[in-house]
């Protein structure tokens, strides 16, 4: 069957693969957002910690929010899955769970920022912590959202 550009739309096309696709992405994922969430739980009983100025604690404190927001949303549907069982409706299920997986996402892509921004910070100080934070966000946006948006429109992938 030869594809049609004109006439294709996101409802012609088959699902996204199925559950377990699903489940092997939020295994990438996730030990990345507990590592930050570890890291950050025990940094405040490092010595050092208490000397930091109070807008880093500030920062310290969103980006622990975020880490740990992040661990909950993309758990969750792994969780949700295992209370629901057997599931009555398996599309409207995993149309949800990649909506929390996505949420989970950019929760983990702003502690990244933010976790970037408190280390340089502390290191080279707030303005080159600014610069950081700036560059690992625009990373983290062209990775994971623009380049596969820009690809989605413009190919065949």
């Amino acid at each position: 069957m030869k594809a049609d550009p004109e006439h294709d739309t996101d409802a012609d096309l088959p699902e996204d693969g199925d559950f377990s696709d699903m489940l092997s992405e939020m295994r990438i994922v996730l030990p990345g957002a507990q590592m930050l969430a570890a890291f950050l739980i025990i940094l405040p009983f490092n010595g050092g910690f208490r000397h930091i100025v109070q807008t880093e604690k500030y920062v310290f404190l969103a980006t622990l929010f975020f880490a740990l927001t992040s661990l909950i949303l993309l758990s969750a549907p792994a969780v949700q899955h295992r209370v629901m069982r057997p599931l009555m409706d398996r599309e409207r299920f995993k149309h949800f769970a990649s909506r929390q997986i996505v949420a989970g996402s950019v929760a983990l892509g702003i502690a990244l920022v933010l976790g970037t921004n408190l280390v340089v910070s502390e290191v080279f100080g707030h303005h080159v912590g600014l610069i950081g934070a700036g560059i690992i966000g625009t990373i983290v946006a062209t990775i994971w959202w623009l380049l596969p948006l820009w690809l989605k429109r413009h190919t065949r992938i």
